[in-house]
């Protein structure tokens, strides 16, 4: 298996894919740019290295990232070599645990996302089950087992010096604030295997719940489980908290783990409403929960700040780019009324940029006049003592600067694209069962 691991085309896919990935330097400083330099020169050594088992990971670069809760999240930032070798075995061993995953693991597989496990969620709702288990894995990246993880990675993966890999990533230093720190549990976050060796530790979770018949999505360590009755559902939840801390050694977050109706349950950033049409009772249709809403527009406000030195064209751009991300993620849901909310403040906020561009009083009459605005109201306007974000919502610059010519400049609206994308409005895209390619 060392061999497939290190076979030319194996290695040049892994790199495309580090490259792809971009990321950030590990403790050796090393931009992801110079890896191809690095490897001409170093190539046959690593992999003299790997061959003979004297190859040791370099420790990895620990960096606090800032969570919605306020709260902060330890990522591990691996050298790009390591990232490299990483992705190389991951390629090498994912095929042979993809056969055994279930269904109803919807995270970081081929062919899989998170709208078939929210479409998978509203289809059980729909079928009754409305008594939902919802319970969130204290740190889970942070309290896996190596022990465990290993004896379950060595049931398909028999070659001593890939497991001898994987077994020195897990055991990797972190590098946090100048100290190096042992690391006897946990699997780093931004590790090209990270993903792959959750699934294969959820894995057994999954086993279990079809064991006993239950129905149940899981994305990565976001998991819920779905039943017809309170009673059957806080059984269910004793068994899952029993299974959770005695055979797969993982703590449950108590605070955010309940039994949750419908109206209560979140799922990957989406929530349920019921729909109050006839004949509809027991039917939720999807919403966007308020903090993904509150994300969006702060990624907005960055881009439309006033401030930032942008172009029109630069700022129009990076709109795009964040507009279709969200709303390609979000698209089962129901958003049409709040996204023609959330365009016609973006409107305004590009009206303010473009306002404050102007500058000087003189600049902005002569604007106004070239795009219509007789000369007695330019002037008027351009001495105006409003506030630019006032003039932007005003009928001087929203009859002017007008929909038509911000689409000129590349302008698109999310409620636009909402309906190319949305199979709400179109034809669905998850009528049929999901399968497993691999």
């Amino acid at each position: 298996m060392i061999e497939k691991v290190l076979h030319q085309g194996n290695l040049l896919l892994a790199y495309r894919q580090v490259l792809a990935n971009k990321g950030s330097a590990g403790v050796d400083s090393m931009p992801v740019h110079e890896l191809a330099a690095h490897l001409r020169v170093n190539q046959d050594a690593l992999a003299l290295a790997i061959r003979g088992g004297q190859y040791l990971p370099q420790p990895i670069l620990g960096v606090e990232i800032p969570k919605s809760n306020g709260q902060k999240r330890l990522l591990g930032i691996p050298t790009v070599t390591d990232r490299l070798l990483q992705q190389a075995v991951n390629q090498t061993i994912a095929p042979l645990f993809e056969l055994e995953f279930k269904q109803h693991s919807y995270g970081f597989r081929p062919n899989r996302n998170a709208q078939q496990a929210v479409w998978q969620a509203q289809k059980n709702i729909h079928a009754g089950y409305q008594h939902i288990i919802d319970i969130d894995l204290k740190n889970f990246f942070d309290e896996v087992d190596h022990c465990l993880l290993l004896q379950l990675v060595y049931r398909k993966v028999t070659c001593p010096l890939v497991l001898r890999l994987i077994r020195k990533w897990l055991r990797a230093p972190i590098l946090i604030g100048g100290m190096l720190t042992k690391r006897r549990k946990g699997v780093p976050q931004g590790s090209p295997l990270s993903p792959l060796l959750s699934n294969i530790l959820l894995h057994e979770l999954d086993k279990e719940l079809e064991k006993q018949g239950l129905r149940y999505v899981r994305y990565a360590d976001d998991f819920s489980v779905y039943t017809k009755s309170e009673s059957e559902a806080r059984q269910v939840g004793n068994n899952l908290f029993l299974f959770l801390k005695n055979k797969l050694r993982l703590p449950i977050n108590r605070e955010k783990s309940g039994i949750r109706r419908p109206v209560d349950f979140q799922i990957l950033g989406h929530r349920f409403v019921p729909t109050y049409r006839k004949g509809d009772k027991g039917q939720y249709q999807l919403v966007v929960a308020e903090k993904a809403w509150v994300r969006l527009k702060q990624n907005l406000k960055g881009i439309t700040r006033k401030t930032a030195p942008s172009a029109l064209e630069q700022r129009i751009q990076q709109l795009k780019e964040v507009q279709r991300g969200w709303v390609n993620y979000f698209r089962l849901a129901s958003i049409q009324g709040k996204l023609k909310q959330v365009d016609s403040w973006l409107r305004n906020r590009l009206r303010h940029c473009i306002w404050h561009d102007w500058k000087k009083a003189d600049r902005k009459r002569k604007n106004l006049i070239r795009l219509g605005v007789s000369m007695d109201q330019a002037y008027a306007w351009s001495q105006t003592r409003k506030g630019g974000w006032a003039v932007a919502q005003s009928p001087i610059l929203v009859t002017t600067i007008t929909l038509k010519r911000l689409v000129k400049k590349g302008y698109e609206s999310l409620l636009d694209y909402y309906k190319q994308v949305s199979p709400q409005l179109n034809e669905p895209l998850y009528t049929r069962p999901v399968r497993t390619v691999v």
